[in-house]
């Protein structure tokens, strides 16, 4: 028979372990950088988005590669949402493994996504990643344009945290090298 306090202890320890899994599983814009710009942990920092969006929003040459979470469907268009439907990139895991391998790190490597506000791609790739064996990953909360203003008379415009608000740097040019192509 296992005591009472031996139980509670286990039953404690175990409800830490899952609230560090859902705590360690966000990072800030600030932070994702930081751990890109250092030297003794390697980091893989993603940015999820389709290439389009990039190419409208812009981009940070700090992501070390663009792999797509979701990818438009061009053939298909959602007259409700008035919107192309987005469909999941069926070699997402596959394409983030290659892309560790080719750099020469492994499973346990800490791999940072991005997408555009850090709910819709963010935080679920970081899930899928996790759910494929790569325990160390993460998605940068508020994503790439941070969230809207609810207020005021920029109401609805994406201003406040993520990468773009907080002075970290980006800007509109694409870099072949890392963007996402089906040319190659």
């Amino acid at each position: 028979m296992i005591p009472l306090h031996n139980l509670i202890g286990g039953v404690l320890l175990s409800l830490a372990a899952f609230s560090a899994y859902a705590v360690d599983l966000a990072i800030s814009a600030e932070d994702a950088y930081a751990k890109t710009q250092q030297s003794e942990q390697p980091v893989l920092l993603v940015d999820v988005r389709d290439p389009v969006e990039i190419m409208f929003v812009g981009f940070s040459d700090a992501v070390d590669i663009n792999i797509p979470f979701l990818l438009a469907d061009r053939t298909q268009w959602n007259a409700e949402r008035n919107i192309f439907p987005m469909q999941p990139n069926p070699r997402f895991v596959e394409q983030i493994k290659a892309e560790l391998a080719k750099r020469g790190l492994d499973e346990h490597t800490e791999v940072i996504t991005m997408c555009r506000s850090g709910s819709e791609r963010g935080e679920p790739s970081a899930k899928v990643l996790r759910d494929a064996g790569l325990v160390n990953a993460r998605f940068v909360e508020h994503g790439f344009q941070g969230d809207a203003l609810s207020e005021g008379p920029q109401a609805g415009m994406r201003l406040k945290n993520g990468w773009q608000n907080s002075g970290l740097p980006w800007g509109r040019s694409l870099n072949a090298d890392k963007i996402y192509r089906v040319d190659r």
